[in-house]
């Protein structure tokens, strides 16, 4: 690879649908998510792809990703775009609105693509009725063999679950993918021409050296973490932002570009009550 190029890492939309009520969205995703595109279309050069790490809806239901196609189908984009689900995201809904699809509906979502400068590699994290990821054993599988694809190309992996950065702290495998599955892919990659990883899921701006890779993680368009909070519990506010990555001979840039707010709170807990808050998150997700 001798020329640079950009592209856009998107994470955590949590697109609704207007015709149902839900009292677990926060913010206007809708239109928080317009105003990235618009940034986007702003962009001089115009990025080779956009890549968007998982919550892509907040309910998972087939008319949310309907309205999410929509959205993009009217912001006008001529830029490829890929999606990679999350622990909102239900692989059913998504194959239907999304894509159309009437069979095989609970399959995981992963897929590679060898673009001019890096290939482009997606897991699908997502696990139904829990709120932390893991990667199935034929995703594994898959990805070994992909990891052979394309040796003239780095690699850029896109997962809306980071991998555990503290092995010895199970407890919070809610916030990841399970430590032994992060084990397994810090192995697998070990040696090979890994650019970075993308992920979402945890609602802040967060880079990461993991293993010489590095994770970079999104705030997303729903709303944003606290990070000054995280002491006491979990504290959202306002706040939306995308990224961009810039791939150079020398390796990877990530910039940040956050909308404009006053960072208001949007909702608050603290870990006393985070059990029961899982508890009823995965039971949701599990209907």
């Amino acid at each position: 690879m001798t020329d640079s190029f950009t592209f856009v890492h998107l994470t955590d939309l949590h697109i609704g649908n207007p015709d149902i009520a839900d009292d677990h969205l926060f913010s206007d995703t809708t239109a928080n998510l317009k105003a990235l595109l618009d940034d986007v279309k702003a962009l001089v050069p115009q990025p080779k792809f956009i890549i968007a790490t998982g919550d892509l809806t907040n309910q998972g239901d087939a008319d949310s990703y309907r309205n999410l196609k929509a959205i993009l189908a009217d912001a006008a984009l001529d830029i490829p775009m890929f999606f990679a689900l999350g622990n909102h995201d239900k692989r059913d809904g998504f194959y239907v609105g999304m894509e159309g699809r009437e069979e095989n509906l609970e399959a995981p979502y992963y897929h590679a693509h060898a673009l001019d400068g890096v290939h482009l590699i997606v897991l699908d994290s997502s696990t139904p009725g829990k709120v932390g990821g893991s990667i199935e054993p034929e995703q594994f599988d898959w990805l070994a063999t992909e990891l052979e694809a394309h040796p003239e190309l780095p690699k850029l992996i896109a997962v809306h679950h980071a991998p555990a950065l503290d092995e010895d702290k199970p407890q919070m495998e809610w916030e990841s993918l399970t430590i032994a599955d992060s084990l397994k892919l810090r192995d697998m990659l070990k040696g090979r021409n890994v650019l970075g990883i993308l992920s979402g899921h945890i609602h802040f701006d967060r880079v990461s050296n993991w293993y010489g890779i590095p994770v970079v993680v999104g705030i997303g368009t729903h709303a944003a973490t606290d990070v000054t909070w995280l002491h006491e519990g979990l504290r959202m506010v306002e706040g939306a932002s995308l990224a961009i990555g810039t791939v150079r001979p020398s390796g990877l840039t990530v910039s940040f570009v956050p909308q404009p707010s006053a960072r208001g709170e949007l909702f608050s807990f603290t870990f006393a009550g985070f059990a029961d808050m899982l508890k009823a998150h995965e039971a949701s997700a599990a209907e």
